[in-house]
């Protein structure tokens, strides 16, 4: 939600945007018009990555008005398929295989088909209760071709049906799935049951299964996803995890407040612009020393593993990481 009264007119949330080149005059010059309900350029410039909203530092969100009035000026140049590919969400199969009532549930929302095949498995999800697919849809993806109203339209929707589970704790995995909850709040809906971050959840694990635990002793590079910058908190959990499984994660310029968007949907839309970028972000990580990539968004990875693998960078989805250092997996 964009809180107008927050913002002191500073313009640091656009000067320090990696993807235009605003000086503070002209940060300040667009973010008045965007106040106003005008077409500002900044609408057509943004790929969406939300980074504006967490270099705010009075917390006036942005990014939210943004993306609000990008959808009500038709900003984005977004191909059609790729709008057929998010209305699809919601049409995907459903499941939900029952697990141990004890343990909490565990929502794919529809990451399923882009997942690595062993990313689901072993210790940390041996008996869960698994849902995935349309019914469990979290609709925050409209946000990356510039829409802000499905989200508010679908959010209890997507509540009761995870509601209707009956767990007191949902585990999610994709990213956007709990930034869609963090924003229950704004939208005045009830969450009434545990939400719970995929980072935190093997972190818990980790601890209470120490002693299986093989530190790795490698060097690797992480891929922070645009929706992360809804829940920094997570970033000290990370930190805690890696280092539990004996992970180096290398110092470099395109990471933490400072990290690229995968580039995907926008390497289309703008690709002088984007795939340039694209090429930095993974030559940052090479540069840095990393042996691999690791993702959280199967999107992502979709998008830079073979970039990366090119380049000589192993691409691991984290859970994969987290099963290699329970020696469930081998290192690549």
């Amino acid at each position: 939600m964009w809180y107008e009264e927050k913002c002191e007119l500073c313009g640091e949330c656009l000067v320090r945007c990696q993807y235009v080149d605003y000086d503070e005059e002209k940060a300040i010059t667009q973010i008045k018009e965007l106040m106003e309900g005008k077409p500002a350029e900044i609408l057509k410039q943004c790929v969406t990555c939300c980074a504006c909203n967490e270099y705010c530092p009075t917390g006036a969100n942005p990014f939210d008005l943004i993306n609000r009035l990008q959808e009500v000026h038709g900003s984005l140049p977004i191909p059609e398929k790729m709008r057929k590919f998010m209305d699809a969400g919601v049409t995907a199969p459903s499941a939900l295989t029952k697990g141990d009532p004890s343990k909490p549930v565990l929502s794919l929302c529809v990451m399923d088909p882009f997942l690595p095949a062993d990313a689901v498995g072993g210790g940390m999800f041996e008996g869960m209760t698994v849902v995935k697919g349309g019914d469990y849809f979290c609709y925050l993806g409209y946000v990356h071709i510039g829409m802000d109203s499905p989200l508010e339209a679908n959010a209890k929707r997507f509540v009761d049906a995870l509601a209707s589970i009956g767990a007191e704790e949902i585990v999610f995995l994709h990213a956007d799935c709990h930034a869609m909850m963090s924003k229950m709040p704004e939208y005045g809906i009830e969450v009434p049951f545990k939400v719970t971050h995929l980072i935190e959840y093997m972190r818990d694990y980790l601890r209470e299964h120490a002693d299986a635990i093989e530190p790795l002793g490698r060097k690797i590079a992480y891929q922070r996803p645009c929706a992360s910058r809804y829940s920094p908190e997570i970033e000290t959990v990370l930190d805690d995890m890696f280092e539990r499984i004996g992970v180096e994660r290398v110092a470099r310029k395109y990471d933490r407040d400072s990290a690229r968007c995968c580039g995907g949907l926008f390497s289309r839309i703008y690709p002088d612009r984007i795939k340039p970028m694209m090429a930095e972000n993974v030559q940052d990580a090479v540069t840095a020393g990393a042996e691999a990539m690791v993702f959280l968004c199967p999107l992502c990875m979709g998008t830079l593993a073979k970039p990366a693998a090119e380049q000589g960078l192993k691409p691991i989805f984290i859970t994969q990481l987290v099963r290699m250092a329970l020696g469930e997996l081998p290192f690549p």
